[in-house]
């Protein structure tokens, strides 16, 4: 059985923020987020999370998805580890882990289950920093972690180390609840650290491995806004360097943001400034120019978006949108449609091969196939109480500037004269012309003027 116990009580101070630290954002979703999920990803059964500062918005967003236990007040990541209390009794490994260390991939954790073994039931993850700074360093004998000294107290040569620990660890959960009781508070700050385990299972003949992690990055905390930023280009350039190798071209990964949620086919092009949030699925040979942003989106392939905001909408194949459309609040697009600059879609059905080429709004309608928008056409579907629909067959031809009052029904092969206002329907093959006649007056023109 696996275990793990996320310590995510603390405030964060240096973020200088009102939030919880572990509930600030990488690539669109909180940190803790991220480590449950890789959490779920390698098959952990018992998921104890020990909230403090906070907790609310932590609980609020990971509901029952696991347990918690409460550290109040914070005295160190030992009494952290000991409030996880619903793990006592239980056999197998235990994960101990930071909720400010998201980076974690899930093939570090599964190296780190591995070796965790009976002869190596504690296990450290350490790692070689470009600077060390006020990091643990690790006393090493070949194989076996020996102790890990705080900075303030290491000595000349210790300095030297650069080896430092990571603050991840694995260890076996009987031992762990029958040497936790021996981890003590007889230091400057009054706490009780993790780190003690170390010398307390050495005392017990047991061995202690250090495991040493290449990537520093991946193992960075994050304890300001400076870190945030941080680390979220790290992971973003490692998402975007998988789906690079997938066959996706992206023109300038620094400046391409993609969820870890996404999937993208191959010979998409992605062009700098583009960025892709929440679930998003993208098929093969779209292109997504500068200043597009998708969210939630289902796409099929050989679509080119051009410079559109686009959220929790369906677009088939062969599409084009933008430049600047907007599409939101569930949207389906059918194969082969147009929808052109400064278009606003807002829960519609687009047929087949329908064109709206600019300045048009269109919101809580079904438009059929092969449908032709003039400029300016507005679905008028809100009484300033209730929305209303609008239905629009096949082969309809709307001229500019039309008005269509909802609820109301458009016939297939129908023509709206420009400049109309719909307030009834129209049946099947009918022009509907809703405008008042145009009224000539000569010379009026001339004296308006020259009032």
């Amino acid at each position: 059985m696996i275990s793990a116990i996320v310590m995510a009580a603390g405030r964060g101070t240096r973020m200088n923020s009102k939030y919880a630290k572990t509930m600030h954002k990488i690539l669109g979703k909180p940190m803790i987020e991220h480590t449950y999920d890789v959490l779920e990803k390698i098959g952990v059964e018992n998921k104890v999370f020990v909230v403090g500062y906070g907790r609310e918005a932590i609980m609020n967003h990971l509901q029952n998805k696991v347990q918690y236990a409460v550290q109040e007040p914070l005295l160190g990541t030992a009494h952290a580890v000991m409030q996880a209390e619903q793990l006592k009794g239980k056999k197998g490994k235990t994960l101990i882990i930071n909720g400010d260390c998201p980076l974690i991939t899930a093939e570090t954790y599964k190296l780190l289950l591995k070796k965790t073994t009976k002869e190596y039931p504690l296990v450290v993850l350490t790692t070689v920093p470009e600077d060390p700074k006020s990091y643990g360093r690790v006393v090493r004998e070949k194989e076996q972690l020996i102790k890990i000294v705080e900075r303030k107290d290491c000595t000349e040569k210790e300095i030297e180390i650069k080896e430092i620990n990571a603050g991840i660890y694995c260890v076996d959960n009987e031992l762990l609840w029958k040497y936790l009781p021996e981890v003590d508070n007889n230091n400057n700050q009054k706490e009780y650290y993790i780190t003690d385990l170390v010398q307390i299972f050495r005392k017990y003949g047991h061995k202690v491995m250090p495991l040493l992690i290449e990537d520093s990055e991946e193992l960075q905390g994050i304890n300001s806004m400076s870190e945030l930023a941080s680390a979220t280009k790290w992971m973003q350039m490692k998402v975007n360097s998988h789906w690079m190798e997938k066959g996706v071209n992206i023109i300038d990964p620094e400046r391409t943001y993609i969820s870890t949620e996404a999937e993208i086919g191959s010979d998409t092009i992605i062009y700098p400034n583009v960025r892709i949030e929440g679930k998003a699925i993208i098929g093969e040979n779209n292109v997504l120019t500068e200043g597009t942003y998708l969210e939630n989106v289902v796409f099929g392939n050989n679509n080119t978006i051009k410079c559109s905001r686009i959220t929790d909408t369906k677009i088939g194949n062969d599409v084009t949108v933008g430049p600047n459309a907007h599409l939101r609040n569930d949207c389906v697009i059918a194969d082969k449609a147009h929808i052109g600059n400064y278009v606003e879609m807002k829960n519609v059905r687009f047929g087949h091969d329908s064109k709206c080429a600019h300045l048009t709004y269109l919101g809580d309608a079904d438009v059929g196939e092969y449908c032709n928008f003039g400029c300016g056409v507005v679905t008028v579907n809100y009484d300033g109480k209730y929305k209303y629909h609008t239905e629009i067959g096949d082969h309809v031809f709307i001229g500019s500037n039309v008005n269509l009052i909802a609820p109301v029904n458009i016939g297939d092969y129908t023509v709206l004269a420009a400049g109309s206002t719909i307030t009834a329907d129209v049946k099947k093959g009918d022009l509907a012309i809703g405008r008042v006649r145009q009224e000539i007056k000569p010379g009026y023109g001339f004296k308006y003027l020259n009032k």
